[in-house]
């Protein structure tokens, strides 16, 4: 997960600071990761698991006795050291994606290149003009009324109106060394839709702008050898589910993590025969 400027992570995940001095802001990804269920990362998780345990069994035989513990403890972490290495993998492609935007220096990470070729293909394809079709990278908007913040990776200008006519796309890079560069999960639509429908963009400078009206939403999938741009319906319907998610957030952070378990009465009644 990249840093923006006024990211702050707690201990109920991501919260952006205001810098008008207002309530902290939940991150759009904090209300995903806290209020939509994953279906696919429990399988996911195990079919690693398994993967490792099979790929060295010999290892694992010969620890069993020696130390379970601490066998228990390596596989237990397979999987989170996958998602971990997968998590920075994409905040080194979204980094050197915002630079490349911006014409500024990209550093040499050749784990990342290939990557960066694929979106260098689409802008091409496209007929992107970086000065005069980019609007705005890793940008902070805020929704200050409903209490949520985010980072917008892309805001560019597309030809796909009528006759060519250029339209204002709002992109989220998504990058992954597995899936297909056409798969995409529902909850893009929401997180988009969060984005779209924000009150205000912020600025380097902290200076603030209403949020653009954003005519088209997108997920740029990102491979080491193929890409695709997939549209998602970003719409004012995804916005109202999004805000329940919102909501249950809200309660779920504001929720005790334990309750007191009731006692027992010190003198049980007598049952009463029936007539």
């Amino acid at each position: 997960m990249t840093n923006p400027k006024h990211a702050r992570d707690t201990q109920q995940g991501r919260y952006y600071q205001d810098p008008a001095g207002g309530p902290a802001l939940v991150s759009i990804t904090n209300v995903l990761g806290t209020a939509v269920a994953k279906q696919a990362l429990i399988p996911w998780a195990v079919k690693l698991t398994v993967e490792h345990v099979l790929d060295n069994l010999y290892d694992v035989q010969t620890r069993i006795d020696d130390d379970r513990a601490a066998l228990t403890r390596d596989i237990k972490a397979v999987h989170r050291d996958v998602k971990d290495r997968a998590a920075d993998l994409g905040d080194r492609i979204h980094s050197a994606a915002e630079a490349k935007l911006l014409g500024a220096p990209v550093p040499a990470d050749p784990e990342i290149a290939p990557y960066l070729v694929q979106l260098d293909i689409w802008l091409r394809a496209w007929g992107v003009d970086l000065d005069q079709h980019v609007e705005a990278t890793e940008i902070t908007v805020f929704h200050r009324r409903l209490g949520y913040a985010g980072t917008a990776d892309l805001l560019i200008w597309l030809p796909t109106g009528p006759d060519g006519r250029l339209e204002l796309w709002l992109i989220d890079f998504k990058t992954s060394a597995t899936r297909s560069a056409k798969s995409v999960y529902p909850e893009n639509t929401l997180q988009l839709a969060a984005l779209r429908f924000a009150e205000t963009v912020l600025l380097p400078d902290d200076t603030e702008q209403p949020m653009p009206a954003i005519q088209r939403a997108g997920v740029l999938n990102l491979r080491a050898r193929s890409h695709a741009l997939v549209e998602m319906p970003a719409d004012r319907t995804a916005h109202r589910a999004f805000r329940g998610a919102l909501e249950a957030t809200r309660w779920l952070h504001a929720a005790p993590s334990s309750y007191p378990a009731l006692p027992a009465p010190a003198v049980v009644p007598t049952p009463r025969k029936a007539a």
